[in-house]
This record gives C-alpha cells, structure tokens and sequence, in this order.
C-alpha cells in the first residue's frame, strides 16, 4: 500500500538489529521504536504536547476499552480518535484479543469470535474479527492489529495447536474485513506458543494472506525471559525482511535490548507508566523505588544521566515527597521521566544501529548495570 511502506535502512553487522523507518499518513515512524500506551485515549499522566516534548512518535490505543467506553462510532462522529485526544501523530491500536481473553470465565470463545461479559457493567457483547476491525477503523487508527486469540501459558500442545489455527482463521475474516478501505496498515499476528514448528505454520499461513506487518503475539503472558527470548530466536527470522516485526505486550529494558538484538522493530508496554504510578523508576543504572526512605534527602536527580524534564528539575527527595503524599504530580512526573527513558533508549539504540556499533552499545548497557549492583551489594 503506498500509504503505509516499511524501509529497511541499515542492519547492524553482529547481530540482527535493523534501523528502519515506517511511512505512515500521519507521519514518520524512526525504528526500532517504543510505543506509550494509551488505553482508554490517554497515555495516563501525559499531555499530548508533553509525549510529543519527549519523542513519542506513535502511540497505541486499546480497541476493547473505547469499544465500551465511550463507544467506537461515538469517538467517529466526533472525528475519530485522533481529534478526540488531541493526537496527530500515528496511532497503533491493538484489536482487543488479549482484553478479552484476561476476562477469563467471563468469556466464551466460538469460531465466530468471542462471547464476553462487560467488565464495567456485565453486559454481554460478541466481538468477532469483522466487529473488531469495524471498531478500529471507526476509531480512524494508522496501523490496526488482527483479531486473534492471545494463548495463556502455559497450554498443552492441542490446545495451542487448534487457538492457533482459528486465529489464522481468524486474520483472514480481518484482511477481508477491511478490504480496500481507508488509508489503514492492517498486522498479522504470529502464535504458537512455545512450539517453534506451530509459530513456523502460523508465520507461513500468515504471510499467504499478506500483511502490511507481522507481530509476534502471546509472549509477555507469564514466561521466564528465556523462554521468550527463544520464542523471538524461532519466530523473528520467519518472518520478511521487508515489513516491521513488532512484538507486543514486551518489556523491560532489557527485553527491548534482546529484542532489538534479534531484530524487533517495534515494541509495546504498559511497564514503564504502571510502575511510575507505583513509585518505580527506570535509570541508565537499573530500577529505583522512590518510595524507600533512603531517598528522603537524597538531593540528587533520578538519573544522573538523563536529560529529561525531571531530572533537571527535581530530586528524589522531592518525588518521594509527592509519592508518600499521595499527590497526583509524583504519577505525572514519575511517568514523564520513565518514558523519556524508554524512548531515549530507543534513540539510542537507532544511533547504534546507524553506526554499526549495536553490539558495543548493548555490552556498555549490561556492564553500567552490573557495576551499579557491585556497588549496591558493597
């Protein structure tokens, strides 16, 4: 689609790392690339103007959550979610597949799609592919994902098996589903589990259907990193060179770095804003909690390193202040500076890559790491 191209800029010379770039029409994406969540339309703790300060250049929004509340064709007749939040970069939305899968026994899964159970007020909805690629096109979104089933983990062989053939099933209802309408990138979702020959079969029905981008779902569900992480060894290289791997749901800094490694270009997670509403704080060093009372005089910024809004304003005194107050500031600037770490990151990474030095940037990450926890065990 000429809307919507993938350009493959530079591959690192050790690893599988690539520096790409996404054309969109609202804009350019810089990969690899992480993307704030914003549920409900709204990165919580975020002004719009204030992702974009930070170096936000696409967002995800959840298709189950506006479904409910405010409802997908209100946000339409208000001129789609971009105009509603305020937003005029690219926005990525996931399909709903893994909220309403976390329902549990509140769920009920057909071959026409999934029965489920409001969790605001227990009304009963069918949201089937064709319902969900309806919703994320009402919402207007640049990049919309495939209905699938998101596998729990661990599940037996059969069970992984059959789920992953509906949801193949499933991709195809979706690309039909959206045919030749709007100016949207339509991704497939690669399951599987943890059977590399399950994730080669999904990858290879996946790709006969054709999509603008291929993600790598059911991975940040429960398992050990390891396991992930020779999930993405198997089921990366399946997947073309010439469209974006995204894998969803993934992580923490370190699962980006492994990620990028293996050759990722988009990433997804609520980690670094649900731990900054819970006083947990990333750094070039490792993670902080701000709440400790070893930080009640500490004068110095969060990160020393960091150039962000907050570490040049504030110190840990100060946010473990705000935190143990109670006060709706500490979420605010706890979250400011967790994303401009997470995206600075991701600059980083993208220079790296440019200079065919990813390898090196990769082992100065861990080695920084490592002697911070020598010196905290000291």
């Amino acid at each position: 689609m000429n809307h919507f191209q993938f350009s493959l800029l530079t591959a690192d010379p050790e690893s599988a790392a690539r520096r790409g770039r996404i054309q969109t029409p609202r804009g350019v994406i810089e990969t690899p690339i992480f993307m704030p969540v914003g549920t409900q339309g709204t990165v919580k703790g975020m002004l719009p103007e204030a992702l974009k300060d930070i170096g936000a250049q696409i967002i995800l929004a959840n298709t189950y959550h506006l479904f409910l509340r405010p409802g997908h064709e209100r946000v339409q007749r208000l001129g789609g979610l971009h105009r509603f939040m305020n937003w005029d970069r690219p926005i990525l939305t996931d399909s709903g597949g893994f909220q309403v899968f976390s329902l549990g026994e509140l769920r009920r899964i057909t071959e026409e799609g999934v029965v489920f159970q409001s969790h605001l007020d227990g009304s009963a909805h069918l949201l089937s592919p064709e319902l969900s690629i309806g919703v994320q096109q009402a919402l207007g979104a640049d990049i919309i994902m495939a209905f699938d089933e998101c596998i729990p983990y661990p599940a037996t062989r059969e069970y992984v098996l059959q789920s992953t053939l509906r949801s193949t099933r499933w991709a195809l209802r979706c690309k039909n589903a959206l045919g030749e309408k709007g100016q949207q990138a339509l991704f497939g979702i690669v399951q599987g589990g943890m059977h590399s020959d399950l994730r080669r079969q999904s990858s290879d029905q996946l790709q006969e259907i054709g999509f603008d981008g291929y993600a790598v779902g059911g991975l940040s569900v429960g398992e050990e990193a390891e396991v992930m992480y020779e999930a993405m060894d198997f089921t990366l290289p399946l997947l073309p060179q010439d469209r974006p791997r995204y894998v969803m749901g993934v992580g923490t800094p370190e699962n980006l770095i492994e990620g990028i490694r293996r050759g990722v270009d988009m990433f997804d997670c609520v980690m670094p804003t649900r731990n900054a509403r819970n006083g947990v704080l990333f750094t070039s060093f490792g993670k902080i909690s701000i709440k400790q009372a070893r930080y009640m005089d500490d004068q110095q910024p969060v990160d020393s390193v960091c150039s962000c809004y907050v570490c040049r304003n504030y110190s840990r005194a100060y946010l473990r202040h705000l935190y143990q107050s109670g006060e709706i500031l500490a979420s605010v600037l706890n979250t400011h500076h967790n994303l401009h770490y997470y995206l600075d990151l991701m600059t980083q990474a993208r220079q790296a890559i440019e200079e065919g030095s990813f390898s090196r940037f990769r082992r100065e990450f861990y080695r920084i790491r490592q002697e911070q926890n020598l010196l905290s065990e000291s």
